[in-house]
């Protein structure tokens, strides 16, 4: 029996690695892990932000679990993707990402301080304080792209 369970998940690492791994671009892994550091935070704060507007309905409980993989997003090393000399791709990071370290990595410490916040005022029924942590979330996101992010694609 143990024999079988270790060749069905065997069996199921194989066909699924590949999927896993696809979306990485093995040639610029640095832009690869950062857009997809991106990407975990905005498929979160996409839903909230739509019941904070009265898009979606609210659902509490949704709430939470989008608030919560937004702060464990957050805890990331996000900086990993800009090390020195990975600027290249296409990116729409601005080349000041690269220059200016220490802010960026500021302003991606006050994104986790900030969504653990948003995670905390979530866990409870202020409707208010939630909105209010919320906002002050997406003023993190919005002093970043501000300073270090284009509209357009570069490259």
């Amino acid at each position: 029996m143990r024999k079988h369970v270790f060749l069905l998940v065997s069996v199921a690492a194989l066909f699924t690695a590949p999927a896993a791994l696809s979306h990485l671009d093995s040639d610029n892994f640095h832009l690869s892990y950062r857009q997809s550091v991106f990407a975990v935070l905005a498929a979160n704060f996409g839903p909230m932000t739509s019941m904070i507007k009265g898009e979606r309905p609210w659902d509490g409980k949704a709430f939470v679990g989008y608030a919560e993989d937004l702060n464990n997003a957050a805890k990331l090393n996000v900086m990993r993707g800009f090390a020195p000399g990975t600027s290249g791709g296409k990116t729409r990071a601005k080349p000041a990402v690269w220059k200016n370290q220490d802010d960026v990595n500021a302003k991606w410490e006050d994104l986790r301080t900030a969504s653990a916040a948003l995670l905390a005022a979530s866990k409870g029924d202020d409707r208010a304080a939630i909105v209010d942590a919320f906002k002050k979330t997406g003023g993190t996101c919005k002093a970043c792209h501000d300073d270090y992010k284009t509209k357009e694609y570069l490259n």
